[in-house]
Protein backbone atom coordinates (compact mmCIF):
# COMPACT_ATOMS: atom_id res chain seq x y z
CA UNK A 1 0.00 0.00 0.00
CA UNK A 2 1.28 3.02 -1.37
CA UNK A 3 1.41 6.63 1.46
CA UNK A 4 -0.54 9.45 0.45
CA UNK A 5 0.88 12.54 0.70
CA UNK A 6 -1.50 14.91 2.51
CA UNK A 7 -1.72 18.51 1.16
CA UNK A 8 -2.31 20.97 3.99
CA UNK A 9 -4.84 24.49 2.62
CA UNK A 10 -2.59 27.06 2.69
CA UNK A 11 -3.10 30.15 4.98
CA UNK A 12 -3.78 33.04 5.01
CA UNK A 13 -0.51 35.24 3.69
CA UNK A 14 1.15 36.37 7.23
CA UNK A 15 1.01 39.97 7.82
CA UNK A 16 4.73 40.14 8.18
CA UNK A 17 5.68 38.56 4.95
CA UNK A 18 4.13 41.82 3.26
CA UNK A 19 7.12 44.03 2.14
CA UNK A 20 6.92 47.71 2.44
CA UNK A 21 7.65 48.33 -0.88
CA UNK A 22 4.27 46.49 -2.21
CA UNK A 23 2.45 48.74 0.45
CA UNK A 24 0.07 51.53 -1.17
CA UNK A 25 1.27 55.10 -0.43
CA UNK A 26 -1.69 55.17 1.47
CA UNK A 27 -0.67 52.81 3.95
CA UNK A 28 2.24 52.73 7.00
CA UNK A 29 3.53 50.67 9.39
CA UNK A 30 2.70 52.41 12.78
CA UNK A 31 6.34 50.96 14.05
CA UNK A 32 8.72 52.90 11.61
CA UNK A 33 8.65 56.11 9.92
CA UNK A 34 7.03 55.96 6.64
CA UNK A 35 7.73 58.31 3.28
CA UNK A 36 4.70 60.97 3.27
CA UNK A 37 6.02 61.97 -0.76
CA UNK A 38 8.37 60.99 -3.06
CA UNK A 39 10.30 64.61 -2.35
CA UNK A 40 11.13 66.30 0.84
CA UNK A 41 13.44 68.94 1.07
CA UNK A 42 16.10 69.07 4.26
CA UNK A 43 15.03 71.35 6.65
CA UNK A 44 18.82 72.13 8.17
CA UNK A 45 18.00 70.96 11.44
CA UNK A 46 19.54 67.51 11.74
CA UNK A 47 17.52 66.79 15.07
CA UNK A 48 14.29 67.71 12.96
CA UNK A 49 14.80 65.82 9.80
CA UNK A 50 15.62 62.57 12.07
CA UNK A 51 11.85 62.96 12.65
CA UNK A 52 10.47 63.92 9.70
CA UNK A 53 8.88 61.06 7.53
CA UNK A 54 11.16 61.50 4.36
CA UNK A 55 14.14 63.08 6.01
CA UNK A 56 12.73 66.77 5.36
CA UNK A 57 10.12 68.71 4.73
CA UNK A 58 7.56 67.11 2.33
CA UNK A 59 6.47 67.91 -0.85
CA UNK A 60 3.40 67.44 -2.28
CA UNK A 61 0.96 67.97 0.42
CA UNK A 62 0.00 69.99 3.96
CA UNK A 63 2.70 70.35 6.76
CA UNK A 64 0.48 72.37 9.55
CA UNK A 65 2.88 74.24 12.13
CA UNK A 66 0.45 75.73 15.22
CA UNK A 67 1.55 78.01 17.13
CA UNK A 68 0.79 79.92 20.21
CA UNK A 69 1.45 83.54 18.64
CA UNK A 70 3.15 84.70 15.82
CA UNK A 71 6.82 85.79 16.54
CA UNK A 72 8.06 82.62 18.53
CA UNK A 73 10.82 81.93 15.94
CA UNK A 74 8.85 80.32 13.25
CA UNK A 75 10.00 82.11 10.30
CA UNK A 76 14.20 81.07 11.44
CA UNK A 77 12.43 77.79 11.70
CA UNK A 78 11.99 77.73 8.14
CA UNK A 79 14.44 80.68 7.25
CA UNK A 80 16.99 77.75 5.63
CA UNK A 81 14.45 76.27 3.37
CA UNK A 82 13.31 80.11 2.31
CA UNK A 83 17.39 80.62 1.58
CA UNK A 84 17.88 76.98 -0.23
CA UNK A 85 14.89 77.83 -2.46
CA UNK A 86 15.24 81.21 -3.30
CA UNK A 87 19.19 81.13 -3.79
CA UNK A 88 17.53 77.95 -6.01
CA UNK A 89 15.73 81.00 -7.90
CA UNK A 90 12.04 78.96 -6.86
CA UNK A 91 9.63 81.61 -5.78
CA UNK A 92 8.58 81.03 -2.22
CA UNK A 93 4.56 82.61 -1.36
CA UNK A 94 4.44 84.36 2.19
CA UNK A 95 0.29 84.31 2.10
CA UNK A 96 -1.36 86.82 4.78
CA UNK A 97 1.35 86.46 7.36
CA UNK A 98 -0.05 88.81 10.15
CA UNK A 99 3.01 90.88 10.59
CA UNK A 100 5.00 92.44 7.79
CA UNK A 101 7.95 90.49 7.24
CA UNK A 102 11.21 92.47 7.65
CA UNK A 103 13.43 92.79 4.94
CA UNK A 104 16.96 93.49 6.38
CA UNK A 105 16.44 89.98 8.92
CA UNK A 106 15.71 87.87 5.75
CA UNK A 107 18.42 89.27 3.50
CA UNK A 108 20.92 88.03 6.77
CA UNK A 109 19.60 84.29 6.87
CA UNK A 110 20.67 84.21 2.92
CA UNK A 111 17.09 84.70 1.25
CA UNK A 112 16.45 86.28 -1.80
CA UNK A 113 13.64 89.03 -1.43
CA UNK A 114 13.60 88.99 -5.61
CA UNK A 115 11.92 85.48 -5.24
CA UNK A 116 9.89 86.05 -2.00
CA UNK A 117 6.36 87.10 -2.70
CA UNK A 118 4.18 88.12 -0.21
CA UNK A 119 0.07 88.30 -0.29
CA UNK A 120 -1.93 90.19 1.86
CA UNK A 121 -5.36 88.94 2.38
CA UNK A 122 -6.81 89.89 5.76
CA UNK A 123 -10.21 88.80 5.05
CA UNK A 124 -10.77 84.92 5.83
CA UNK A 125 -13.08 84.05 2.89
CA UNK A 126 -10.31 85.87 0.56
CA UNK A 127 -7.13 84.33 2.48
CA UNK A 128 -8.91 80.51 1.66
CA UNK A 129 -9.40 81.72 -2.04
CA UNK A 130 -6.02 82.79 -2.58
CA UNK A 131 -4.60 79.48 -1.05
CA UNK A 132 -6.11 77.40 -3.21
CA UNK A 133 -5.42 79.72 -6.18
CA UNK A 134 -1.75 79.63 -5.47
CA UNK A 135 -1.90 76.10 -5.07
CA UNK A 136 -2.86 75.94 -9.02
CA UNK A 137 0.40 77.08 -10.30
CA UNK A 138 3.31 75.04 -10.36
CA UNK A 139 5.49 77.64 -10.52
CA UNK A 140 6.35 78.02 -6.47
CA UNK A 141 9.01 76.22 -4.43
CA UNK A 142 7.31 76.95 -0.93
CA UNK A 143 4.04 77.93 0.07
CA UNK A 144 3.65 79.40 3.63
CA UNK A 145 -0.02 80.48 4.25
CA UNK A 146 -1.54 81.72 7.65
CA UNK A 147 -4.80 80.32 8.13
CA UNK A 148 -8.16 82.13 9.80
CA UNK A 149 -8.84 80.10 13.03
CA UNK A 150 -12.57 81.17 13.22
CA UNK A 151 -13.51 80.44 9.73
CA UNK A 152 -11.62 77.42 8.97
CA UNK A 153 -13.55 74.36 8.60
CA UNK A 154 -12.67 70.54 7.78
CA UNK A 155 -13.88 70.89 4.23
CA UNK A 156 -11.30 73.52 4.00
CA UNK A 157 -8.68 71.48 5.02
CA UNK A 158 -9.49 68.30 2.81
CA UNK A 159 -9.90 70.92 -0.55
CA UNK A 160 -6.53 71.94 0.44
CA UNK A 161 -4.91 68.71 1.19
CA UNK A 162 -6.08 67.52 -2.17
CA UNK A 163 -4.86 70.47 -4.32
CA UNK A 164 -1.31 70.32 -2.29
CA UNK A 165 -0.98 66.59 -4.15
CA UNK A 166 -0.48 68.33 -7.22
CA UNK A 167 2.06 71.11 -5.87
CA UNK A 168 6.12 70.64 -6.49
CA UNK A 169 6.86 71.97 -3.31
CA UNK A 170 6.17 72.33 0.45
CA UNK A 171 2.74 73.46 1.86
CA UNK A 172 3.00 74.88 5.29
CA UNK A 173 -0.14 76.23 7.17
CA UNK A 174 0.23 78.24 10.35
CA UNK A 175 -2.42 77.55 12.97
CA UNK A 176 -3.76 79.12 16.03
CA UNK A 177 -3.03 77.07 19.35
CA UNK A 178 -6.47 75.59 19.39
CA UNK A 179 -6.23 73.65 16.47
CA UNK A 180 -4.15 71.08 18.28
CA UNK A 181 -7.50 69.77 19.22
CA UNK A 182 -9.34 69.68 15.83
CA UNK A 183 -8.89 67.06 13.25
CA UNK A 184 -7.20 67.44 10.08
CA UNK A 185 -6.60 65.45 7.10
CA UNK A 186 -2.97 67.36 7.44
CA UNK A 187 -0.30 64.18 7.51
CA UNK A 188 2.30 65.84 9.12
CA UNK A 189 1.44 68.43 12.28
CA UNK A 190 3.86 69.94 14.79
CA UNK A 191 3.66 72.32 17.53
CA UNK A 192 5.72 74.84 18.09
CA UNK A 193 6.32 76.75 21.49
CA UNK A 194 8.87 79.13 22.60
CA UNK A 195 11.77 78.38 25.11
CA UNK A 196 14.34 80.27 26.92
CA UNK A 197 17.83 81.25 25.12
CA UNK A 198 16.50 81.46 21.58
CA UNK A 199 15.08 77.74 21.07
CA UNK A 200 12.18 76.11 19.79
CA UNK A 201 10.00 73.32 21.21
CA UNK A 202 8.60 71.36 18.21
CA UNK A 203 6.14 68.71 19.31
CA UNK A 204 5.09 66.26 16.51
CA UNK A 205 1.72 65.45 17.21
CA UNK A 206 0.69 63.48 14.05
CA UNK A 207 3.06 61.79 11.79
CA UNK A 208 3.00 58.47 9.22
CA UNK A 209 5.35 56.86 11.90
CA UNK A 210 5.52 55.58 15.75
CA UNK A 211 4.67 58.79 18.66
CA UNK A 212 7.28 60.70 19.93
CA UNK A 213 6.75 61.67 23.42
CA UNK A 214 9.33 63.90 24.15
CA UNK A 215 9.36 67.61 21.76
CA UNK A 216 12.41 67.93 19.98
CA UNK A 217 14.40 71.23 20.81
CA UNK A 218 16.02 72.76 18.28
CA UNK A 219 18.64 76.33 18.68
CA UNK A 220 17.45 78.69 16.35
CA UNK A 221 19.55 80.46 13.52
CA UNK A 222 21.00 83.64 13.83
CA UNK A 223 20.85 86.67 11.41
CA UNK A 224 24.42 87.72 11.49
CA UNK A 225 23.81 91.09 9.03
CA UNK A 226 21.35 92.45 12.19
CA UNK A 227 24.13 92.65 14.87
CA UNK A 228 25.15 96.13 14.14
CA UNK A 229 22.10 97.35 13.65
CA UNK A 230 20.37 99.93 15.98
CA UNK A 231 16.80 99.18 17.04
CA UNK A 232 14.52 100.88 15.85
CA UNK A 233 11.98 100.14 18.89
CA UNK A 234 11.50 101.61 22.21
CA UNK A 235 13.77 99.85 24.49
CA UNK A 236 10.24 99.24 26.51
CA UNK A 237 8.93 97.73 23.42
CA UNK A 238 7.96 93.87 22.95
CA UNK A 239 10.26 92.07 20.03
CA UNK A 240 8.20 90.41 17.39
CA UNK A 241 10.64 87.71 16.24
CA UNK A 242 14.05 87.23 16.05
CA UNK A 243 17.42 86.46 16.75
CA UNK A 244 19.56 87.36 19.80
CA UNK A 245 21.97 89.87 19.43
CA UNK A 246 25.38 89.01 21.45
CA UNK A 247 25.12 89.58 24.62
CA UNK A 248 21.92 91.93 23.90
CA UNK A 249 21.70 91.86 27.90
CA UNK A 250 25.16 94.09 28.21
CA UNK A 251 24.34 96.25 25.45
CA UNK A 252 22.22 99.44 27.12
CA UNK A 253 19.38 100.09 25.13
CA UNK A 254 19.08 97.28 22.53
CA UNK A 255 16.54 95.14 22.77
CA UNK A 256 16.26 91.37 23.75
CA UNK A 257 15.65 90.08 20.21
CA UNK A 258 16.25 90.91 16.79
CA UNK A 259 13.30 90.46 14.40
CA UNK A 260 11.67 89.07 10.85
CA UNK A 261 9.00 91.08 11.01
CA UNK A 262 8.52 94.79 11.09
CA UNK A 263 5.72 96.86 12.14
CA UNK A 264 3.24 97.35 9.94
CA UNK A 265 2.34 100.71 8.66
CA UNK A 266 -1.38 101.43 8.08
CA UNK A 267 -0.30 104.25 5.58
CA UNK A 268 2.47 101.69 3.99
CA UNK A 269 -0.44 98.57 3.71
CA UNK A 270 -2.71 101.17 2.10
CA UNK A 271 -0.42 102.43 -0.38
CA UNK A 272 0.48 98.67 -1.03
CA UNK A 273 -3.21 97.73 -1.57
CA UNK A 274 -3.70 100.56 -3.93
CA UNK A 275 -0.93 99.47 -5.94
CA UNK A 276 -2.22 95.81 -6.29
CA UNK A 277 -5.69 97.23 -7.38
CA UNK A 278 -4.62 99.23 -10.37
Amino acid sequence: MIPTQQSTPAGPPQPGRLRDADLPASVWRAGRLSRISDRSLPSGFAALDAALPGGGWPAACVTELICREPGIGELRLLAPLLSRLTQARRFVILLAPPLTPYAPALEGFGIDLDYLIVIQAPHAADRLWAIEQSLKSTNFGLLIAWMPQARTRPEHLRRLQYAAQSATGPVILFRALAAQFEPSPAPLRMLLLPRPGQQLSIQLIKRRGPLIAAPITLNLPQSASLFGLRPTLEPSSRPLDGATLPDASAVPGYPSMQTLYAQASPAHDARRAASHSH
